[in-house]
This record gives structure tokens, C-alpha cells and sequence, in this order.
């Protein structure tokens, strides 16, 4: 089995932890196509607000099975023009692609990362040919089922360490234990755990010792009765709870509910509520 990159090391509990909730967003539209030559269309419209404008994007994107390659444009209603160019096959263990994107404000980069993967070890590494700012690599090594990592910034102008982060674990294919740290002084365990093919559970506990002496703690679980429906609960010790359920109603189509409350302020108007709808052909 491939090693994890460094971002992937906490996949598990930060997929349970934060995908498909759907109460940031009150409203949320997602419309995609794939056609038989391998090209896909998807239009994606989200109103971060209540009563706000609604932000949309439409994206485009051909990917050559045989070559490895694949190109995508996204144009978003905020007029910022999205380019990704990603090649899977460079060499054995070897991925690249180039990430662009252009205001009319001039606000523009290009992202060249670079990944190499094997059995025991992974490596990426990234930097803005446009803004060379930053330079961020990353290392994983690992044995068995115990894995670390890290990762740093260095600041090319400076010349100096931006940033840096380290994470150790022990990863199984039912439940998977982290460590984390970095630079900021934040201290991260999280714990992730199938109890069986319906239910997942998983636990957070981050502690800022720059800015607090307190430890904060979250728990979530998700249960899954079939392939087509599933409820996610999530409640942190600051009393925030977030509930969502997400049913297919058919092949094509899927319908999101979330929402957010503080079981410790219910008089407060600090609530949310949101939906998401998704099509696909």
C-alpha cells in the first residue's frame, strides 16, 4: 500500500469531521454532466449568506485516460478564470500539475506541484512560478501501519522558515489514530474508528497554547442504514452541535439538510440552516 501524503495522514477524521454538512451555506446547487469522450461539465451555485448574492462557477474538464492528462477551466460569476493542468503520468510514482487563476484586478498565480509515491515513503512539493513567495515541501514516511510526516514553508524572499507542521500516526483500515503539531503552538489527537459498515465515529481534541490554556474537543458520528441515505451529528465542547442528513433520491439526484445550533445559547439567533441539492448525468 502507497503511503499517505502529509494533507492525507488525517484524511479519515477530517472527512468525518467536515464533508456533508450543509449548514454554511443556506443555499446550495450542483449540477454536473459527463459526456461519452470524457469530457464533464459542472455548474455550482452557493449563497454563503442568508438573502446574499449567490456565488456560481462553470467549469469544464477533458481528461485523456490513455496519455494521463487532463485539463479543466472554471469561470466563476466574481469573473475569476480558473486553469488546471494535471499530468498522472510522468514516470512510475510520479504526478505534476500547474493550478492558474486570473482577476481582472490582476490578482493572478500558477501553482506547479510536484508528488512522488512508493510503498514506503510519499513526497510533494509546490511553489507559485508567478509569486514566488513561498516554497512548501512535504515528506511521509512509513512501516507497516504507523506513518509520519512533515511539512515546511520556507519563504524564498526571506530566506527564512515560514512554517512548518509534523504529524504521526497509525493508520488501519478500521480505525486510525493522529498526532499533530506545528509552528503556531497548536497541538491536534484525533481518533477515527468503523465500528461496522453503518457506523463511523471519530473525536477531535486541539489544544492552542499560544492563546488558550483550554483544551477543545469535538465528537462526531455518522450513520449510514443503507447506501442511499445517511445522518451525521457533530457537537463540540463549546456546546455547538451540527446535525445533517443527506438522502439519493434516485441514481442522479441527491438532497443535503443541515443544521447548526448552540445547545448552550438556544435564546441567541446563532443558528443555521441550509440545504444542498446535486444532479448528475
Amino acid at each position: 500500500m502507497v503511503q499517505p501524503f502529509f494533507n492525507d495522514i488525517s484524511r479519515d477524521i477530517n472527512g468525518l469531521l467536515n464533508r456533508d454538512f450543509f449548514h454554511a451555506s443556506p443555499l446550495a446547487l450542483n449540477v454536473s454532466t459527463t459526456t461519452e469522450n470524457g469530457m464533464s461539465f459542472s455548474l455550482k451555485g452557493k449563497q454563503t449568506v442568508k438573502e446574499g448574492p449567490i456565488q456560481t462557477s462553470v467549469e469544464g474538464r477533458f481528461y485523456d485516460k490513455k496519455e494521463g492528462v487532463s485539463f479543466s477551466q472554471s469561470w466563476s460569476n466574481q469573473n475569476r478564470l480558473n486553469t488546471r493542468l494535471e499530468f498522472s503520468k510522468i514516470a512510475p510514482g510520479w504526478k505534476g500539475d500547474v493550478n492558474a487563476s486570473l482577476t481582472p484586478q490582476a490578482i493572478k498565480n500558477a501553482k506547479i506541484n510536484l508528488s512522488y509515491a512508493q510503498k514506503s515513503f510519499t513526497t510533494r512539493s509546490s511553489v507559485d512560478i508567478l509569486q514566488p513567495k513561498d516554497f512548501v515541501g512535504s515528506l511521509t514516511v512509513g512501516h507497516g501501519r504507523f506513518v509520519g510526516g512533515s511539512e515546511v514553508a520556507y519563504d524564498l524572499l526571506g530566506r527564512s522558515l515560514a512554517r512548518y507542521a509534523m504529524s504521526i500516526g497509525y493508520l488501519s483500515r478500521d480505525y486510525s489514530f493522529v498526532l499533530s503539531t506545528n509552528n503556531r503552538q497548536c497541538a491536534i489527537a484525533s481518533f477515527f474508528q468503523n465500528i461496522d459498515r453503518c457506523l463511523q465515529v471519530g473525536a477531535r481534541a486541539t489544544l492552542q497554547s499560544k492563546t488558550s490554556s483550554n483544551m477543545n474537543i469535538e465528537f462526531v458520528t455518522r450513520y449510514a442504514p443503507d447506501p442511499t441515505s445517511q445522518v451525521k451529528a457533530k457537537i463540540a465542547d463549546s456546546g455547538l452541535t451540527t446535525l445533517s442528513y443527506k438522502q439519493n433520491l434516485n441514481k442522479s439526484i441527491s438532497l443535503g439538510i443541515g443544521m447548526s445550533f448552540n445547545v448552550l445559547q438556544l435564546a441567541e439567533p446563532v443558528h443555521k440552516l441550509g440545504w444542498s441539492l446535486s444532479f448528475s448525468a
